[in-house]
């Protein structure tokens, strides 16, 4: 599975989450600044990618246009990267379970 972070989350945690999420990357890194939530979104479902978010938007986009692309919605507030990255790799087992299920489409990590 891999991750596409939202453009407020750092792209220097990519690195780090290769192990764990091959093929993750951030909106940044592929061009996508600027581009709207339902664009991101879109870019996500056809490129088998979750979304991993701090903010509703990509949870709306779900609940408007149906899953995929599963929505990882990270409810600590604005934290350091460690913090993130932390979050990320010890949800790994409850991400892949959601993943794998196609009736959830939005996971939240407090």
């Amino acid at each position: 599975m891999k991750l596409l972070l939202d453009e407020n989350l750092s792209r220097r945690l990519v690195p780090f989450l290769q192990h764990t999420y091959p093929g993750t990357s951030q909106i940044a890194l592929l061009g996508l600044n600027g581009a709207d939530d339902r664009q991101i979104w879109l870019y996500a479902k056809q490129h088998n990618y979750a979304i991993v978010t701090q903010d509703a938007d990509f949870h709306e986009q779900n609940l408007l246009y149906g899953g995929p692309p599963l929505v990882i919605w990270l409810r600590c507030g604005n934290k350091p990267k460690q913090v993130i990255l932390s979050k990320l790799l010890n949800h790994q087992s409850d991400i892949e379970t959601a993943e794998s299920d196609p009736a959830i489409w939005c996971i939240e990590i407090h």
